[in-house]
């Protein structure tokens, strides 16, 4: 059966009123063509000034779509650059925290190098030098305060020999195995060791506390004044620490007594130096009075 010709929509309201309003809308739109076109052709000025409003209007719409537009087709991109900016800061942390490691290994090569170098460069500088050996325990926590070493009579260790570091005094060896002596650190009650201010040369004596300092007293001096920064070092009185080595350093003033930290600490390095006990030099031969000046 051929379709019929009649395009009607019927009875429905709905269909005619659309229909309606499209044939209306196309004549609107003919008739505005029609006026905008001759309006360009016989007075273009106002077709400008029309077109000036017109776009002043619409700009606004356009760059909110534009905006809303640009947004919604960046969104893929914003999530990928997301994910793709997290996985490099993961990347960045872990490779902060390598770096941190070989870092800190850096440091402790050139703190050991440091130290190694100083106890060389101490080794090459002392007259009898008998053996550089290893602190392998000290005793931090108790009053009283000894260290051992690796290295014993075998290697040349007596009792009475005196034990430094690259920064100073640490000792003197008290007891001996055939590998390994134990050390009176500076530091213990039982120790004592004649020293000197430099500057000025004041005698003293440093004694051990049992606390990790010593003490500075004064010897022969009457109100001596020890003062904050005050440096002491070995005088070589009694014959067994050799004269100018580092000691200690006063950290409270005092009126013949004051609290000095030693320049030493066993728990800071991990070698130190055993030499010869400092025996001073006797004193020179008095001359003989000349029995031939007697006689006449």
């Amino acid at each position: 059966m051929a379709p019929t010709r009649d395009r009607r929509p019927g009875f429905s309201r709905r269909a005619q009123y659309s229909l309606f309003l499209t044939y209306i809308l196309a004549i609107a739109g003919a008739v505005v063509g029609a006026v905008l076109l001759a309006l360009s052709a016989f007075n273009p000025a106002a077709f400008a000034a029309l077109r000036a409003t017109l776009r002043e209007v619409t700009t606004p719409v356009s760059s909110g779509l534009s905006a809303a537009f640009g947004t919604v087709a960046g969104a893929p991109d914003a999530i990928g650059g997301y994910f793709r900016v997290h996985g490099e800061n993961e990347e960045l942390r872990a490779e902060v925290k390598r770096t941190r490691a070989a870092l800190l290994q850096a440091q402790i090569i050139v703190r050991d190098n440091r130290r190694l170098r100083g106890l060389l460069k101490l080794r090459d500088g002392t007259p009898n030098p008998v053996v550089t050996a290893r602190i392998v325990s000290s005793s931090a926590s108790s009053t009283r305060r000894f260290g051992v070493l690796n290295a014993g009579i075998w290697q040349g260790v007596r009792e009475g020999q005196p034990v430094r570091g690259p920064d100073g005094l640490l000792g003197r060896v008290v007891e001996t195995g055939p590998n390994t002596a134990r050390v009176l650190l500076l530091t213990d009650p039982n120790s004592i060791v004649p020293v000197r201010r430099i500057g000025d040369g004041m005698p003293a004596l440093a004694a051990g506390r049992g606390d990790g300092m010593v003490d500075i007293r004064s010897v022969d001096t009457a109100d001596a004044k020890l003062r904050p920064g005050d440096r002491f070092v070995t005088s070589g009185t009694g014959g067994i620490y050799t004269p100018g080595v580092l000691v200690a350093r006063v950290v409270r003033a005092g009126s013949d007594t004051a609290p000095a930290q030693p320049y030493a600490r066993p728990d800071t390095f991990d070698f130190a130096l055993v030499s010869e006990a400092f025996v001073p030099p006797p004193p020179p031969p008095r001359p003989l009075p000349d029995k031939s000046k007697g006689r006449k």
